[in-house]
């Protein structure tokens, strides 16, 4: 699997991949017409196009095929991820995140879905508060969830010293970060 920026010519086959993900891995948490209103088909590429352009972008490919995606802001709003519906459990939202997660410097906060959420517990995130998102008349449930910063080991190991050993990573996270965010209302990620 090879991990690279983004190029505008990927869009069309991005938003493909979108809507079929959406609409068999997303479908054991939502009814069908909460699938309908968060990936409709038509996505507006335009739009699409400028905003992977004004995040850092990540695609994942295999053998010159789209498998994977994901963008965050400079401000470390990790905004979609999204695996190929037969490369899921195969380590590419991981390699997405890991490095899409590198390019901040601070904490990392997404709007996980009901499917997703798992997976960002897994990574270290917690979650904020659930909430419920309008798409087209249909709410959508999701979950806002942080994943705090952590200092460098040599900060870490120092604290622990200080401390008497604390609970790990957890002891250094910075508070600040964990208070409520104001919803942002990512462009497909309920």
């Amino acid at each position: 699997m090879n991990i690279r920026a983004y190029r505008p010519g990927d869009c069309r086959e991005m938003a493909a991949l979108f809507y079929d993900t959406v609409h068999t891995v997303n479908a054991r948490d939502y009814t069908p017409a909460q699938l309908d209103a968060w990936a409709d088909g038509q996505p507006d590429l335009d739009a699409w196009d400028r905003s992977f352009r004004a995040h850092t972008t990540l695609v994942a490919e295999e053998g010159g095929r789209i498998v994977g995606f994901g963008d965050m802001t400079g401000e470390g709003y990790l905004d979609r991820l999204y695996v190929h519906k037969d490369w899921q459990g195969r380590g590419v939202a991981t390699a997405l995140c890991d490095r899409l997660e590198a390019a901040v410097p601070g904490p990392v906060e997404t709007h996980a879905s009901l499917t997703a959420r798992p997976f960002f517990e897994r990574r270290g995130y917690r979650v904020v508060r659930s909430q419920q998102v309008e798409r087209h008349g249909v709410l959508l449930t999701n979950y806002v969830m942080v994943r705090p910063f952590f200092a460098k080991a040599d900060q870490r190991n120092s604290d622990q010293k200080r401390t008497g050993g604390g609970r790990g990573p957890l002891s250094v996270f910075n508070e600040k970060f964990f208070s409520p965010f104001s919803p942002r209302k990512g462009q497909d990620q309920p």
